[in-house]
């Protein structure tokens, strides 16, 4: 069985393809949407999702989330004296995923289609694919986050639809896609985003704003800066939800027995935020300007992501489009849906016969080349394009270049993806050396052919016809290939880590979610939580599965009637 996940900067999400649609997989809790969160337990058992995110301002040390951030560089995570780079981190997300979609069909998972935000690069790409190896779990494709919420919208009535713009903000990433459906093809006209724009960035705006009134006796100071970090961020999160339903809200902060606050409004966070909506709009346009089509000629502009629940957002969009946006698909799981769809398609279920997909290539790809400088020199380091972005794929395309100084006998190629004029400002993804005849300069001609395909898979063919010489590459980065061996090492390191069993994920989960409440109180509702708390260990130390269930609905009960409405 081949699932679709949605590997989100805050939250991911697993679905399947069963009889004729896609269906959201719950996981421990019965939620559909697990916090990319991991954390390692007092006992040393690694914990993923609500359990782990609960304890990041608990447990600091021993918690991290928004990794998916650093995926594709070499920075790590120290957690409990151990050090975790992101694709670990994103393999222990997808293995818990994967178990999750086992204990929901009863059937085994055997790959996946996994979700990447359509500005992602190669390097960011390569690494995902590897957290998958990490897991255990095969990704047969990956496929572009609006693309995929794309294939959501259009499942639904499989009816023809003039272009449409998906826009799709998350935790972390921000991407757009110009979407056309006719005659059961998907066709994405153009693509674009922001790497670095998301929630998270909404978040520490408020912290921001909020932060000259918070502590003005400095007390968040004295803590470890990890802690207060910590603190702040679940704070922020609470209080951006809490302005998504009201003109205005508090940021709390309890440290120890003091209770730190500030109201924020929902006018002065929108004015406050006024940069990150700007950066919002350079993306919009370029998908326009790339796919050739008018905003006002777009049937519908479709909102993905959670952080697109801000009213400051949706009102952002509706200025930018002159419309109000469309809320037909589940902010939450259309990407995942989507990708369940493709899973559909990537299994050739029957009743997704008549459906076809078509994408674009996200970002332009090229060679490093040299020029005349116009003083007897070359100006070297310049970026000479191929494939241009947001090109249909799979494409192929040959550019022909020739030798720049007499007697040259090699000619090397850079292979990079970005759009600067300079090779320094984009991607470097490998390069290829071909000797060629020496000769005067310009009269060696060399051909170069990039061929890339829907998985994202670049081929470089170059040729020399003189003497018909030939090199291919297949592109890996060179600086980060994955050894075999060295795979192998990192995959039976984390599959000999302590994993709760998915059973027990509901009580760490609760007791996870106890703790931090009662870090979030003070005075007789705090006596009350740990009274509370007190009893639950109580009851799971006696394993007697009758009394921990029941002893679980009650503690959960109090604690929804004491923080209100659930924060998720």
């Amino acid at each position: 069985m081949i699932v679709g996940i949605d590997l989100g900067t805050t939250n991911s999400a697993c679905a399947v393809w069963q009889g004729d649609q896609p269906v959201m997989v719950p996981n421990a809790l019965g939620e559909f949407l697990t916090p990319s969160a991991v954390s390692i337990g007092d006992d040393d058992a690694v914990l993923v999702g609500r359990a782990a995110r609960d304890r990041m301002a608990t447990h600091p040390d021993r918690t991290v989330t928004s990794f998916k951030r650093r995926i594709g560089t070499r920075e790590t995570a120290r957690l409990a004296k151990r050090d975790f780079d992101s694709e670990a981190l994103s393999a222990l997300v997808l293995a818990s995923l994967k178990r999750d979609a086992e204990a929901f069909t009863g059937e085994t998972v055997t790959g996946a289609v996994v979700t990447v935000p359509a500005y992602f690069n190669d390097r960011q790409r390569k690494a995902t694919r590897r957290a998958g190896d990490l897991a255990g779990l095969p990704i047969k494709r990956l496929i572009n986050e609006p693309t995929a919420a794309a294939l959501a919208y259009g499942i639904a009535d499989r009816g023809d639809r003039e272009p449409f713009l998906v826009f799709d903000l998350g935790g972390g990433t921000f991407d757009v896609s110009i979407v056309e459906m006719f005659d059961g093809v998907i066709e994405v006209r153009a693509s674009a985003g922001d790497n670095r724009l998301g929630g998270d960035d909404f978040n520490d705006c408020l912290i921001d704003l909020a932060r000259p009134v918070l502590d003005p006796d400095g007390v968040l100071g004295k803590l470890p800066p990890d802690r207060s970090a910590a603190l702040l961020a679940q704070a922020a999160e609470r209080c951006r939800r809490a302005l998504s339903e009201a003109d205005e809200a508090e940021l709390t902060v309890t440290v120890d027995d003091t209770a730190l606050t500030a109201p924020v409004t929902a006018a002065a966070f929108e004015e406050h935020a006024a940069g990150l909506l700007a950066r919002i709009r350079e993306p919009v346009l370029r998908s326009l300007r790339d796919s050739g089509i008018v905003a006002a000629t777009l049937s519908e502009v479709v909102l993905v992501g959670g952080a697109t629940r801000m009213p400051v957002v949706r009102r952002a969009v509706t200025r930018m489009f002159g419309r109000f946006p469309a809320a037909t698909v589940h902010p939450d799981h259309a990407v995942a849906m989507g990708a369940a769809v493709q899973a559909g398609l990537l299994a050739r279920d029957a009743g997704l016969d008549e459906i076809r997909l078509t994408d674009v290539c996200p970002f332009t790809l090229g060679v490093d080349t040299s020029e005349p400088d116009g003083r007897g020199g070359f100006r070297n380091g310049l970026f000479s394009p191929i494939i241009e972005r947001n090109s249909a794929v799979p494409i192929s395309r040959v550019s022909s270049f020739s030798t720049v100084v007499d007697q040259q006998r090699k000619v090397n190629f850079g292979i990079y993806q970005g759009e600067a004029r300079e090779v320094s400002g984009n991607v470097k993804l490998g390069e290829v050396t071909v000797p060629v005849p020496p000769r005067a300069a310009g009269t060696v001609s060399i051909e170069c052919r990039f061929s890339y395909d829907s998985s994202g898979l670049l081929e470089v063919d170059i040729a020399v016809p003189e003497t018909g010489m030939t090199r291919n590459l297949v592109i890996v980065d060179d600086e980060d290939a994955p050894d075999p061996v060295e795979l192998e090492k990192r995959r039976a390191a984390l599959a000999a880590l302590k994993v709760h069993p998915r059973d027990d994920a509901v009580n760490a989960a609760l007791l996870a979610r106890a703790r931090r409440a009662y870090e979030a109180f003070l005075g007789d509702t705090r006596a009350a939580i740990g009274h509370m708390l007190g009893q639950f260990e109580s009851a799971l130390a006696t394993q007697d599965e009758r009394m921990i269930a029941q002893a679980r609905a009650a503690f959960g009960a109090a604690l929804d009637q004491i923080e209100g409405e659930r924060f998720l």
